[in-house]
Formats: C-alpha cells, sequence, structure tokens
C-alpha cells in the first residue's frame, strides 16, 4: 500500500506578457526616486538574473478560484475517479479571489468551498479547506493529505494550488515582473502500488525571516499609501533559499532511504532561475557529487513564477509529455522543493 498522486492537472492562461511589454512601465526607486537607466536595460537585467522571458496573466472574467476549478476538473478526469468520493479539498493559495482592476481580496467564502461548489459535489463529508502557507503551500497540502490517509480519515484528497499574483503586484516595482497567474492541482490516493510518498520535510523560519515578502506600499508615492502590493527583500531571500533549502532537501532524502543517485528530477519552486540553479547545485555539493544534466526541469522561462501553482504545473507538463525533452517514468524518484514567504521551506520525495 502506497500514498500516491493518481492524476494531474493544470491550467496555463491563455494571455501571454512578454518582457518586451515592460518597455513602458514607469519603475521607480522603493523611495520613489527616478531609476538611472532606461527600461530596455533594466528588463534585459531581469532576464539575465530570472531567466524569464514571458508570463501568463489569468483572462479578467477568471478569478483564482476559477483557474483552481479548472486545473481540479483536469486532475479528477486524469485520476478518473468520482468527485463524490474526495473526503478533501485543500486549496493553497495566498491571496483569494482578486478580481480584476481591483485591490481587495476575497476570501469568504473559502477558494477550496468555491472549487467544491463549482465541481458541484453534494457530499457535505468532503471537506474543503484553504492553506496558507506561502509559495510551498500546495506542497504542504499534499503533505497534509498524505497524514490524513496515513490516519485513516481519508482514502482520496484533492490538492490545489492557484494564483492571480498579476492583480496584487506594483506596476511601479522591477520585482514585478517575476509574478504570473496559474493553477495546478492533484488527486492524492492510498493505492496497492508501490513507491508514493516516500518521506516529507517542513520547516518555518520566523525569527528574523518572517517579513522577507510582505505587502507593502506603491513605489510611486503618489499613488494611495493604504493599497497594498506583494514587495520582497530579494537579495534576503537569495541567501535564505541557498543556506537552507538544499539541507531541507538532503534532511528528506536521507529519511527516504534513498540515495542520490537515485534522484531523476528534483522539481523545485520556480522563483527565480539563478536562484535556483544556485541551489541545486549547492544541495549535490553536499554530496560531493556533479549536478546531472536535466535533473532540474525550469518552466520560468516561458510561465513565470505563479507561487504555489509552479510546482504541480511543473509536474503535470512533464508526466503529460508536454514538456520538451523531458519524462517521469514509473519507478523514478523525484524530489520536490520549495521555499516561500513564511519562511517556510518543504520538501518531499516520491516515486512515481
Amino acid at each position: 500500500m502506497s500514498i500516491k498522486i493518481t492524476g494531474t492537472g493544470s491550467y496555463i492562461p491563455s494571455e501571454v506578457e512578454k518582457n518586451e511589454d515592460f518597455h513602458q512601465h514607469e519603475f521607480l526607486n522603493a523611495d520613489g526616486s527616478t531609476i538611472d537607466y532606461p527600461n530596455e536595460v533594466i528588463v534585459d537585467k531581469f532576464k539575465a538574473i530570472t531567466g524569464i522571458v514571458e508570463r501568463r496573466y489569468a483572462d479578467p472574467q477568471l478569478t483564482s478560484s476559477d483557474l483552481g476549478f479548472l486545473a481540479a476538473q483536469k486532475a479528477i478526469e486524469d485520476a478518473n475517479i468520482d468527485p463524490e468520493k474526495l473526503d478533501y479539498i485543500i486549496c493553497a493559495h495566498n491571496f483569494g479571489d482578486v478580481k480584476a482592476n481591483t485591490v481587495q481580496s476575497d476570501i469568504l467564502p473559502c477558494l477550496a468551498s468555491r472549487v467544491k461548489h463549482r465541481l458541484r459535489i453534494k457530499n457535505p463529508k468532503c471537506v474543503a479547506y484553504d492553506i496558507l502557507f506561502g509559495c510551498p503551500g500546495w506542497l504542504e497540502g499534499v503533505i497534509q493529505a498524505q497524514a490524513y490517509i496515513k490516519a485513516g480519515m481519508a482514502k482520496k484528497c484533492l490538492v490545489i494550488g492557484s494564483e492571480t499574483l498579476s492583480r496584487v503586484v506594483d506596476k511601479h516595482d522591477r520585482d514585478s515582473m517575476i509574478y504570473s497567474d496559474g493553477a495546478g492541482a492533484t488527486v492524492i490516493e492510498l493505492t496497492d502500488e508501490e513507491g508514493g510518498i516516500l518521506a516529507h520535510e517542513t520547516a518555518s523560519f520566523t525569527y528574523d525571516e518572517a517579513y522577507y515578502l510582505y505587502f507593502g506600499s506603491s513605489n510611486n508615492q503618489e499613488l494611495n499609501r493604504d493599497t497594498r502590493y506583494i514587495k520582497m527583500h530579494g537579495r534576503k531571500i537569495y541567501e535564505f533559499a541557498l543556506n537552507n533549502v538544499p539541507l531541507a532537501m538532503k534532511s528528506c532524502l536521507e529519511k527516504s532511504g534513498k540515495d542520490i543517485k537515485d534522484v531523476k528530477k528534483v522539481l523545485i519552486h520556480q522563483a527565480n532561475e539563478k536562484m535556483d540553479e544556485a541551489i541545486i547545485k549547492r544541495f549535490y555539493r553536499l554530496y560531493k557529487t556533479a549536478v546531472p544534466d536535466g535533473v532540474m526541469p525550469m518552466s520560468i522561462h516561458k510561465l513565470g513564477n505563479s507561487s504555489v501553482a509552479t510546482v504541480p504545473t511543473l509536474f503535470d507538463l512533464i508526466v503529460k509529455n508536454k514538456f520538451e525533452n523531458q519524462s517521469i517514468e514509473k519507478g523514478d524518484v523525484i524530489l520536490f522543493a520549495s521555499v516561500g514567504a513564511g519562511m517556510h521551506i518543504n520538501a518531499i520525495v516520491y516515486q512515481y
């Protein structure tokens, strides 16, 4: 018996926002002062650091729960299950349903309840709730689903990660170019197959690190100071991730009993190309070995950073053979890892 991902689904918005679309933005420093070089230089430097060429924004008619519902539909169909048999629906997000051209987050009712409503599930014993855990939210939802199943409280769970970050960014902040929209979903079940979730690791660093990502005012001093946007201390996050994520990955792998040579893929939160590459190099350096070619697929170049959606979307694309030159075969050992606001870190060792 094992606890496995039996179905995957994702929703990638159709609206493409390219780097050159930011050439006309008015980027400002945090104190509101003018940046001394042109937007073309700002965008080129941004691409060199993050690797992002374009990102996806949701249709104005859709909210985060809509995206989550569309991804969930695909995961349920892929798992070939009756949605009435779901015991839990866990929806990871960070900002709720923010309608286009508004500034207010709507989380009443919770997004998981909205998804359940859209799925037309009648069963009241299918419990729907949200999880706020920064970018590692989907992974933490999977860990919770596993706990319910191991405790005998559930047999089938739906875990969703959905976000519309494009609606909470400050357009006068260069960091706004990182963020994107999207959703990924997975069905987690108790099965007779071998493998599945072999180990997990989670940690919350809050003593000094809690506000590395935060809600703050626009860089444009003329805008309403009470309107808040997603902000980050990029350098601190970078250093924190490099110092802590590889250690969490190593601890998780050791718990699983698997060797570093067994790892076929590392699916890490698509936060920033340079940061993710530095994390994977430092992780393999802990084992005094080089990073294998193709072990860490990257979707950030075309999809940007959609927070909780990046890992399940990447996983779905690979297992559905929609990611060029990447595949996952039966029995492959995968290491999932994420880091984000809180600051939270988690990892899962999974055998496909």
